[in-house]
């Protein structure tokens, strides 16, 4: 990942709507979940979930399907990686300590 890139999308998730939006869609997984539910989940309207997620949408952050009426989106788990390995890139200097908390910090 290019840090031009890198900087599109830590923009995109500095707004707390659209990071509650993100976390939300990490969590349902790859089935993702559909605008109405997003919004009732994240307690915000679907006018604006629908906006933030065409911005998230744009900045390779989330996929988007149709299912019948709905759209469904999910997160792309291959952006958020690319992100995740560009920020940690020869992490820690060698410290194994910070390693392992960097490693407890991640697990699922």
């Amino acid at each position: 990942m290019k840090a031009d890139t890198a900087v599109k999308i830590l923009s995109v998730l500095a707004h707390e709507g659209r990071l509650a939006l993100l976390q939300t869609l990490v969590q349902a997984g790859e089935q993702g979940a559909s605008v109405s539910s997003l919004a009732e989940t994240t307690g915000q309207n679907l006018k604006t979930v629908s906006a933030q997620l065409q911005g998230m949408a744009d900045a390779g952050l989330v996929h988007v399907r149709r299912a019948g009426k709905q759209m469904i989106y999910a997160a792309r788990y291959e952006t958020l990686g690319a992100l995740f390995g560009f920020i940690m890139h020869d992490c820690c200097g060698g410290h194994q300590d910070l390693l392992a908390t960097i490693r407890r910090a991640c697990t699922c």
